[in-house]
């Protein structure tokens, strides 16, 4: 716990209510403002919010442990497992021999051979929508996504919307609790599993997918060669999956709300599609899906002043340092035409646990902008029906109605 001679902040900073699910900016600029270092005596952590401080902190592993999670519940789990074979989970060198296998299948070149695969997938799910009305998540945006990564590991495609529910749900928090819902506990015992299963057939039965090729890969640890084992191929399924699934979906819906908002923008991006990687791109920096990692502090750590005692769970909070002041000029508007800044983009993360699949994330986001742009050139929202996810370290819209134009 923190010190009792610390100064305590007037801010109440809770990143499981109500107010922070449904909008958390102003609360961001106010601890960017006030409290820099902030700490929750409510649930025991500390939070970086500053662009400056963010940054250099995703960076910093041997300060910032990622070993023990990167959700409140997992870090301060007393009963968590500190060996569980996923790469979210892992420091360096463990952490750089598992990414270095999966890298191979994110590079530039096997992203751009997905292009075709992606394209089709989309337009799939687009040619069932009504254009004057429809659910831009609900109908659209959490499905394909889903469809695409599952597709690259292997699960059948009856299978990959009950993955998707199973997912949801273990994200899900009620207001005002850390923990997940037993339904997201269950949830989360159903997706390994399956998982797992999933493993057990490619050793029997080996297909043209990632779970496959990476049954046949080895590592090298202390000068021996081995293969993966089913339990760490089953955690690089989940995280996969996982992240695959939920980053395009929160990311279109934020779109379809935000270019609401600025018609012109919209117009513009129909007008001339060159600019849409550079939209794609704001969207990540204004409302990216990931919010939050929490980090375990390994020492103390002094920032402005203030000293985070090791053993701390520690928040690095990249939704608010893209909304940084001193970093982005009028940062709380979507524009397509924002100058690239000094700093870097930490919508998908930044140092060793940057989204090892930003780049098929960002061309799923390309295209999906590209065919709504030809199904719905014009559109309004209806906002009655906007609905907010009460999710765990993710932010975005559950549902988001389509309207043709009055």
């Amino acid at each position: 716990m923190v010190s009792s001679s610390l100064p305590r902040s007037a801010i109440d900073f809770d990143p499981y209510s109500e107010a922070y699910f449904n909008s958390p900016y102003e609360i961001y600029r106010r601890l960017r403002d006030e409290a820099p270092v902030y700490y929750s005596p409510k649930h025991d952590f500390w939070a970086l919010s500053r662009y400056e401080d963010v940054a250099p902190a995703y960076k910093d592993f041997e300060t910032y442990s990622s070993a023990r999670g990167f959700s409140l519940d997992t870090v301060q789990d007393p009963n968590r497992r500190d060996d569980y074979p996923v790469i979210l989970v892992m420091d360096p060198p463990q952490h750089n021999r598992m990414r270095k296998l999966v890298s191979k299948v994110f590079t530039p070149r096997a992203i751009q051979g997905l292009e075709q695969m992606v394209r089709e997938t989309i337009e799939g799910y687009a040619n069932r929508l009504n254009p004057k009305r429809f659910d831009a998540v609900g109908d659209f945006a959490a499905h394909f996504p889903m469809d695409v990564i599952a597709n690259m590991l292997g699960v059948p495609a009856e299978d990959r919307q009950q993955i998707r529910l199973w997912l949801d749900t273990m994200l899900e928090r009620q207001p005002g609790t850390a923990g997940q819902t037993p339904e997201g506990v269950e949830a989360g015992i159903s997706t390994g599993a399956y998982y797992y299963n999933l493993v057990q057939q490619r050793r029997q039965d080996p297909q043209d997918d990632m779970i496959s090729r990476l049954l046949e890969t080895t590592i090298v640890e202390e000068g021996t060669e081995r293969r993966l084992d089913d339990i760490e191929i089953t955690g690089f399924a989940s995280v996969l999956g996982g992240a695959g699934a939920e980053t395009v979906t929160k990311l279109i819906g934020t779109a379809a709300v935000a270019f609401a908002d600025s018609p012109e923008q919209w117009e513009e991006l129909r007008n001339d599609r060159s600019k849409i990687p550079a939209a794609v791109e704001e969207l990540i920096r204004y409302e990216g899906p990931s919010q939050y990692n929490v980090r375990y502090s390994l020492r103390d750590v002094t920032v402005h002043g203030i000293t985070i005692p090791a053993g701390s769970a520690v928040m690095l909070i990249n939704g608010s340092a893209n909304r940084d002041e001193r970093m982005f000029a009028d940062p709380d508007r979507v524009d397509i035409h924002r100058q690239r800044p000094v700093g870097y983009n930490l919508g998908f993360g930044f140092g060793i646990h940057s989204c090892l699949g930003a780049a098929l994330a960002r061309m799923e986001s390309r295209i999906a902008l590209d065919v709504l742009l030809d199904l719905i050139p014009e559109y309004r929202i209806d906002r009655s029906g906007l609905r907010r996810v009460n999710m765990v370290n993710v932010m975005g819209w559950s549902a988001v109605p389509v309207r043709a134009p009055i």
